[in-house]
């Protein structure tokens, strides 16, 4: 039983793992969450964590949680296996920390409070391509929105005994019959609606990459139009934990890595050149600092997020 009063079904597979390091569960699968709604991706109240996967076998949904020194996963659905499969690696089993020494007091407050922290890795590219791609240039409320509308409308319901309303991400083939209207309603505009579907038409090539990894992972996302360092950092840094993607272009980034780091405001240029002592392993010291909670001061009013339906 994962939940007390609830009993699940009986799972197509299940794994039990005892990690042979620190590990917290919740902040290694944090960056896989798009927002408190995420159709993909439910943190019940009794810890565990719940996700659904498009996998080579078929859809599947998987539940984690820690049982003392354990973790104990159950998944359903064709890709079962496959995902109760890649458990470790989702978890950071093959994550290596070895020679990165913080060289800042936030970074290096952060490793010493959270020593269970590791780079976890999906293997799976097109699942978390769709979130990436849809969080382009606009807010995180916009992009979880059509996040939740795509699911919905064309990924299939979540196999097994998952928390009401859980979707597995649409297939490419899937994404590839939306129509003009569709993207629209669901707050798409045109230029990511073009990339997502020239992705989608060749996303069985860019599978590829997580085995590539490092740069040449990145390099071959970037063959798509219209993904650039960002969105190709965003993937390989949930897709392969690559350690030294850092996302460059991003809005917010560079002012929480110059804040917590010398002080100040940066812009994409300072940041790396702030995050230089921590090569090749510089997007560890940025996710130390985003899982410290650290937040740079506020000088201005919020973005307004733009509906791309009403247009």
């Amino acid at each position: 039983m994962f939940e007390a009063g609830r009993e699940l079904d009986q799972p197509d597979a299940r794994l039990v793992w005892t990690p042979p390091f620190p590990l917290d569960l919740s902040s290694v699968l944090a960056p896989l969450r798009r927002g408190g709604a995420d159709p993909a991706f439910q943190r019940a109240a009794g810890g565990t964590c719940w996700l659904t996967a498009n996998t080579t076998e078929g859809a599947a949904t998987i539940a984690l949680r820690r049982d003392g020194a354990e973790v104990r996963a159950s998944a359903w659905g064709a890709g079962a296996q496959s995902v109760v499969d890649d458990v470790p690696r989702l978890l950071g089993a093959f994550d290596d920390d070895a020679g990165f020494a913080p060289v800042h007091p936030v970074v290096a407050e952060a490793r010493r409070r959270m020593p269970g922290l590791r780079l976890g890795a999906t293997g799976r590219v097109w699942d978390v391509l769709i979130p990436s791609v849809l969080e382009q240039k606009v807010t995180g409320s916009e992009a979880r929105r059509s996040w939740r509308e795509l699911c919905r409308r064309f990924g299939c319901a979540a196999p097994g005994p998952a928390p009401a309303g859980m979707r597995v991400p649409p297939k490419p083939v899937e994404l590839l019959r939306i129509t003009d209207w569709q993207w629209h309603r669901a707050g798409v505009d045109g230029a990511r609606r073009r990339t997502l579907i020239a992705a989608a038409q060749v996303a069985h090539r860019l599978e590829r990459a997580a085995n590539l990894g490092g740069a040449q992972g990145r390099a071959l996302l970037r063959k798509v139009p219209g993904i650039g360092p960002w969105t190709a950092a965003e993937i390989a840094q949930r897709v392969w934990g690559d350690p030294d993607a850092v996302s460059v272009g991003d809005f917010h980034l560079p002012s929480t890595v110059g804040h917590a780091l010398v002080g100040r405001r940066l812009d994409d240029a300072g940041m790396l050149e702030a995050l230089e002592p921590y090569a090749p392993q510089r997007q560890r010291a940025v996710r130390y600092i985003e899982a410290s909670g650290f937040t740079p001061p506020r000088y201005g009013p919020r973005f307004a997020p733009r509906d791309y339906r009403a247009i």
